[in-house]
C-alpha cells in the first residue's frame, strides 16, 4: 500500500498519514530502493485503531496507548485505556449526584459534617490549588476561612459547587456560565439550565463510552497482526 492508499479510506492527507508514523502512532514503514514508503494492512489496522481511539480517550491519549503498542509496552497502552474507563466511571458518579443534588436541593455528600483543605479538595477532583482559586475568582466558590487560622475550608456545599464545576469543565463549559449554574443550585431555584447542561454532559459520556467499545474492536484487530 501507498500512503495515499491509507489516507483515502478515512479522508485524509497522506502527509497526515507520515507525520502519524513519524509520531509512532503507525509502525515503522518499510521502504523501496528508491525511499517510497510500503504499507501494509498492519499499517491500515494501526490507523484504523489510532483514529478509533480519538474520541474515546482524545489525541494525546490516543497517542500513548498506539506508540506503547507499538513498542510492545501493552501494560502501558492498557494503564492509558483503564485511566480513561475510570474518568467516564467518575464522571457518571458525578454526574447522578449533581442530579441528586438538583432534584433534593440538599447536601449530597456521605458525611454533612465534612469538610476539607484547599488541597484536600483539590486532591479529590485531581485539579491544582490553584484551579479552585481561580474558581473562587470566578465566584463558583465562595468557601468560608477557617477563623482561627484564615484558612479555606471547604464544608458539603462547596464540594459540591466544586464537583459540579469540575464536571461542567469537562465538559466544556466556560467559567461564567459555571459561576450562574452553580448559583442556580445554591439560591435553590431556575434548575432548567442545570438539567440542559447535564443532559447534555450525559449524551456525551454516552458518546464517548461508546466510541470506547468501537476502539476496543479495532484496537483488538490491530493486535491480532501480532498474535
Amino acid at each position: 500500500m501507498r500512503p495515499s492508499d491509507l489516507a483515502r479510506e478515512h479522508g485524509l492527507s497522506t502527509q497526515a498519514v507520515r507525520n502519524y508514523e513519524q509520531a509512532g502512532y503507525l509502525p515503522g514503514a518499510e521502504r523501496t530502493p528508491s525511499g517510497y514508503r510500503i504499507y501494509t494492512e498492519v499499517h491500515a489496522a494501526a490507523l484504523r485503531a489510532y483514529l478509533a481511539l480519538i474520541p474515546a480517550y482524545g489525541h494525546a491519549a490516543s497517542g500513548r496507548i498506539m506508540q506503547a503498542v507499538n513498542h510492545g509496552e501493552l501494560n502501558d497502552a492498557l494503564a492509558v485505556i483503564d485511566a480513561g474507563h475510570h474518568q467516564l466511571l467518575r464522571d457518571r458518579a458525578t454526574l447522578d449526584t449533581v442530579r441528586k443534588a438538583i432534584t433534593h436541593l440538599t447536601t449530597i455528600t456521605p458525611q454533612a459534617s465534612e469538610s476539607r483543605t484547599i488541597g484536600e479538595l483539590a486532591h479529590l477532583l485531581e485539579v491544582t490549588p490553584a484551579t479552585l482559586r481561580k474558581w473562587e475568582a470566578a465566584r463558583i466558590l465562595t468557601p468560608p476561612r477557617d477563623p482561627a487560622t484564615g484558612y479555606r475550608r471547604y464544608g458539603p456545599d462547596d464540594i459540591r459547587d466544586a464537583e459540579l464545576a469540575h464536571l461542567l469543565r469537562r465538559g466544556g463549559y466556560p467559567l461564567h456560565r459555571i459561576a450562574l449554574v452553580v448559583a442556580q443550585i445554591r439560591d435553590a431555584g431556575g434548575t432548567d439550565a442545570v438539567t440542559r447542561a447535564l443532559d447534555d454532559w450525559r449524551e456525551r459520556l454516552t458518546t464517548r463510552g461508546l466510541a470506547m467499545l468501537d476502539a476496543a474492536a479495532h484496537l483488538g484487530r490491530y493486535l491480532g497482526h501480532f498474535s
